[in-house]
């Protein structure tokens, strides 16, 4: 027994120099990543819960959308676009940032930011043209709900990119802010992703359904 805690005793104090390992990573290897992933987990269980209930309320009524037609598609339907374009750039960021290429992360992330103010712009004339206000009834709340979580995602990530694009031209420039810009493009594609199926349901399914 007491060469057992001798040796214990004498592992203990094994010093292990750890400054040479790095104090960032990129992917699965990063704890921000496997955070970032977290977070889209959870806020996309939110949004499928706002569309199960949307779901929900179509089954109480009889009409869908009760009393109002359906939203227009033109604005929508261009806010789509302009995020499945924006899928290029953002792509382009995060294997910029992976290979240290601080030219090619600057001129994507400007781009990626152009399209991101583009759609909130849209995404105002978007809201004038639902035909239904928030309180006007069930359907209204659903459908301002969804367009509501995804908007507020979008402002949020959108002003994330600026601070981040501008520290990428400010400095300081170490390598965890590579890092950081490839883990913002992983969350802007599932801003991007989420945008699909809420297009559908918003403006496709009292259409065709």
């Amino acid at each position: 027994m007491s060469g057992i805690v001798h040796e214990a005793a004498g592992d203990a104090g094994v010093r292990v120099d750890a400054a040479a390992l790095p104090s960032f990573a990129f992917g699965a290897q990063s704890l921000m990543w496997w955070g970032t992933v977290g977070i889209m987990a959870i806020e996309g269980t939110a949004f499928a819960l706002a569309a199960a209930m949307y779901f929900y309320v179509w089954t109480r009524v009889g009409a869908w959308p009760p009393d109002a037609a359906p939203p227009e598609l033109r604005w929508g339907t261009l806010n789509l676009a302009i995020l499945l374009v924006s899928i290029v750039p953002n792509l382009y960021a995060k294997r910029a940032a992976e290979r240290y290429d601080l030219r090619g992360v600057r001129v994507a992330m400007i781009v990626c930011l152009v399209l991101g103010f583009a759609f909130i712009v849209v995404r105002a004339y978007e809201f004038t043209a639902l035909n239904v206000a928030w309180d006007t009834n069930a359907y209204g709340s659903a459908v301002w709900l969804l367009m509501g979580l995804h908007t507020v995602h979008l402002v949020t990530d959108v002003a994330d990119s600026t601070v981040l694009a501008t520290l990428m031209f400010t400095g300081p420039l170490e390598g965890g802010r590579f890092a950081d810009v490839s883990e913002n493009a992983l969350y802007w594609n599932f801003v991007v992703a989420a945008w699909v199926p809420i297009y559908a349901i918003v403006y496709l399914a009292p259409r065709y359904l």
